[in-house]
């Protein structure tokens, strides 16, 4: 069964799209005034994934890759999440916009 028909049939059944994504792989990101923990996420390359977000900085903080056209910004103590399509083999960069004085992180498929 294609990936579409069973979001498909997933909405038709009244489930909202949020609970299919909790489904996904999951990896943890904390944001802590500019900083990544941990710097660098490892996922499986042609597999969507969900990266589960916490600002536990004092501030807001902004999670931003231009490769993956994903942004997400969040408020001090807040988590949140966002979705990352299937990606080839290779690093994606993102950072934190508020803090662009900061080193980057990154996502490195496999």
């Amino acid at each position: 069964m294609s990936r579409s028909l069973l979001v498909l049939l997933w909405v038709a059944c009244g489930l909202p799209l949020s609970t299919f994504a909790a489904s996904l792989p999951s990896y943890e990101l904390v944001i802590r005034d500019g900083h990544f923990s941990p710097q660098y996420l490892e996922v499986p390359a042609g597999q969507r994934f969900k990266i589960i977000l916490h600002n536990q900085g004092q501030g807001p903080a902004e999670f931003e890759s231009m490769p993956l056209r994903v942004e997400k910004v969040l408020s001090p103590g807040v988590t949140s999440f966002v979705v990352i399509h299937p990606l080839r083999p290779g690093q994606y960069p993102f950072f934190d916009e508020f803090h662009l004085e900061l080193p980057k992180g990154g996502i490195i498929a496999k």
